[in-house]
């Protein structure tokens, strides 16, 4: 019953933008708040965590090299995760999943390490590319 659906990826050129979104379906949001990670994995590379988001929206980090570029948000109304994506770089091509972690409170911390999380998304191909 637990998917996450990722959307938004596509081809772009550099300096463009994109917006990811991560449709949640089948967790109990009445129970519990969900933190939020942004991961990708590039070609030859290892999986890297992007940003991460409190169950709240209050508590947002980034990684170094997306850090003035990408915003992270959410929508828990629509049990959506967001990722806008500006001033993109031929580096920030890879698959980009998302992922949730319960958490006891809308405050907890978030986490950009990816064993932290057990709920994945089956990913979206960004490709940035001149």
């Amino acid at each position: 019953q637990l998917q996450l659906v990722e959307s938004g990826g596509g081809l772009v050129q550099p300096g463009e933008s994109l917006r990811l979104s991560c449709a949640a379906s089948g967790f109990r949001w009445d129970y519990y708040y969900y933190v939020a990670g942004w991961f990708r994995k590039a070609p030859g590379k290892e999986r890297e965590g992007v940003s991460c988001i409190s169950g709240g929206g209050g508590i947002v980090h980034y990684a170094d090299s997306v850090k003035g570029r990408f915003t992270a948000s959410r929508d828990n109304a629509k049990n959506t995760v967001y990722l806008q994506m500006n001033s993109l770089k031929p580096e920030d091509t890879g698959v980009y999943y998302c992922a949730l972690q319960p958490a006891p409170s809308a405050h907890s911390p978030c986490s950009t390490s990816d064993y932290e999380y057990h709920m994945w998304g089956q990913g979206t191909q960004v490709t940035v590319s001149s």
